[in-house]
């Protein structure tokens, strides 16, 4: 991983961090994002690379091109799950309100999406 995508991945969990201390809407786990995307509720989708097996999660960026959802894949299960507020790793997330962090999550999703 080279210098950008590791400052990119840290500003994808300092936004979620952000976004959860100021109490905005944050979904964890494959099912509710895929109900998230679903639904046209997902504002961001973000999910673990060390996700094992793959097929778990196969499904999210295609799910989420198809919704014309920003999409992006963070290094660690156990570190996402912490920047969230959780004391276990988790596999994916999506943002459905961001509250105060608006602006936080538009500034990171046109970095996504260049």
């Amino acid at each position: 991983m080279d210098e950008a995508e590791k400052g990119l991945e840290n500003q994808v969990y300092s936004v979620l961090e952000r976004i959860r201390v100021k109490g905005g809407v944050i979904r964890k786990g494959v099912n509710e994002v895929t109900k998230a995307l679903e639904r046209g509720q997902a504002k961001l989708v973000v999910v673990a690379a060390d996700v094992s097996p793959k097929e778990i999660v196969m499904h999210l960026p295609l799910l989420s091109k198809d919704k014309n959802v920003p999409y992006i894949s963070v290094g660690s299960r156990q570190q996402l799950g912490n920047v969230i507020g959780i004391n276990v790793g988790t596999s994916a997330v999506a943002v459905i309100d961001a509250g105060e962090e608006d602006h936080s999550l538009q500034e990171l999703i046109k970095k996504i999406t260049k």
